[in-house]
Formats: C-alpha cells, sequence, structure tokens
C-alpha cells in the first residue's frame, strides 16, 4: 500500500451541498432562500439583534447590574446582646427565640450574631452561629448547639 493510494471509506466523508446549480440539483431556483426579501440577497443580512427597526429587546430591557444568586440562603438574624435580657429558663429555642418576638417567624433557619455582650450562662439552639457570637457564648459558660436538618 503506498500512501497516495490511502482513501477514506465509502460514505465516511459527506460532500458539500452545491446550491443554486440548477433545477435537476434538488437546490436550484432559489437555492433554499425562499423567495424575495433581504434574507435572500446576497451579502451578510442584518446585524445580530435588528429587529426591523423595532425598538430591539436589548434597548428594552431595563439596566440591571449582576445577578440574582438562587442558591443564596437567607437567615433570620439574633444578637448576642438580645440573649443577654431573656428570663428564660433552660434552652434558648428558636420557638421560644419567636415567642419573645427576636425572629419574626420559624421558616427561615436562625443565625446568632456576635453583636452585644453577654454576662450570664446561656444553652442557645440556633443553625448557625458566628465566631465571634460562639466564643462569648462559651466564654459566658454556655452552651452552643447546633440545629442540623
Amino acid at each position: 500500500m503506498m500512501q497516495h493510494l490511502i482513501q477514506p471509506n465509502k460514505k465516511a466523508r459527506r460532500q458539500r451541498r452545491r446550491r443554486g446549480r440548477g433545477d435537476g440539483s434538488g437546490r436550484g431556483t432559489y437555492s433554499g432562500k425562499g423567495l424575495k426579501g433581504q434574507k435572500s440577497r446576497s451579502g451578510k443580512g442584518p446585524r445580530p439583534g435588528f429587529e426591523g427597526g423595532q425598538l430591539p429587546l436589548i434597548k428594552r430591557l431595563p439596566e440591571r447590574r449582576g445577578f440574582t444568586n438562587i442558591f443564596k440562603k437567607y437567615y433570620s438574624l439574633v444578637k448576642v446582646g438580645d440573649l443577654e435580657g431573656l428570663d428564660v429558663e433552660g434552652q434558648i429555642t428558636p420557638e421560644v427565640m419567636l415567642k419573645m418576638k427576636l425572629v419574626k417567624n420559624l421558616k427561615l433557619p436562625v443565625k446568632v450574631l456576635g453583636n452585644g455582650e453577654l454576662t450570664r450562662s446561656v444553652n442557645v439552639l440556633a443553625h448557625k452561629y458566628t465566631g465571634s457570637a460562639r466564643q462569648k457564648i462559651q466564654s459566658a459558660g454556655g452552651v452552643v448547639e447546633v440545629i442540623t436538618s
């Protein structure tokens, strides 16, 4: 076998369509471009996004920057300083926080922030804690418990 005799298998390579080469070719007359109009003429068509003079979609949309992250998780925020004034025996749960009006509802998970001071020992049950909140509760002799669900 010689290098100049090597050929691909039959039907392995398809011939390109030759448009506008007579009616007998099956692609004659209008060459698949339909009848008259801008898109049937030779040369490039209108620019991308052109809508025939109508105000294009890109200009109709309001100018917005960035995007909305659909995976962002929102929390009900509670400050450590707010836990100081609670007259609650035992564990401070999200239900207790709702009763004391520290959170608006229980649909969102509760996160405890480190704002404020804590002098008394408290047992807190929440979904998340900041590092400073965890440190303040534990240094006051309290217990930090995480809700996992």
